[in-house]
């Protein structure tokens, strides 16, 4: 049987979204981000992070730099109790024309494969029209939170979007009212 997976776009919905973040010491998780994460693994969920990292395909930083961020991310949710299975991220430029790139589902399809989940049986959950158009491509739950730019998107993406919320908190408990 497949473990099931809450997938989790990174900057703005686990961690402040800090403009093409590269510095491991810049990355600081967002309020009710642990303890929302925290609820989904206790009901049994895997989590991994889906997140585009444009600003290597851009040149503005390289990959070492994305890997030590979601490093300092993983220590900082470690350190809470929370694991995370997996992180994957797409590296291309937007005109990149890649299948990994959010909304396109390669990265989901990696994580998959990777995680052996089916994504129809997942939860998608993000801040903006990418991750939620995501979820939509792969046959996975969607939840949109309100954290980072998820305020600014809602009147655009709530009618795509499964659920609204505030925070991963408030996505854990949606979850938890569905099973």
């Amino acid at each position: 049987m497949f473990k099931r997976y809450v997938l989790l776009d990174r900057d703005g919905t686990i961690i402040r979204d800090k403009h093409y973040l590269h510095d491991p010491d810049g990355v600081e998780l967002l309020p009710q981000a642990a303890e929302g994460l925290k609820r989904m693994q206790g009901m049994g969920f895997g989590l991994a992070v889906l997140t585009n990292q444009s600003g290597i395909g851009r040149g503005y930083y390289d990959e070492d730099s994305v890997i030590a961020c979601n490093r300092r991310m993983t220590e900082l949710l470690a350190g809470q109790g929370v694991v995370i299975d997996g992180v994957f991220f797409c590296p291309h430029a937007p005109g990149d024309n890649c299948n990994c790139r959010k909304p396109k589902p390669g990265l989901m399809q990696r994580a998959a494969a990777e995680l052996d989940f089916d994504p129809a049986q997942a939860f998608m959950i993000g801040d903006k029209a990418a991750d939620i158009d995501l979820g939509r491509n792969t046959g996975a739950g969607t939840i949109l939170v309100r954290t980072g730019k998820g305020a600014q998107q809602e009147a655009q993406c709530a009618p795509r979007a499964d659920h609204v919320c505030d925070d991963l908190f408030a996505a854990a408990l949606y979850i938890e009212s569905l099973l």
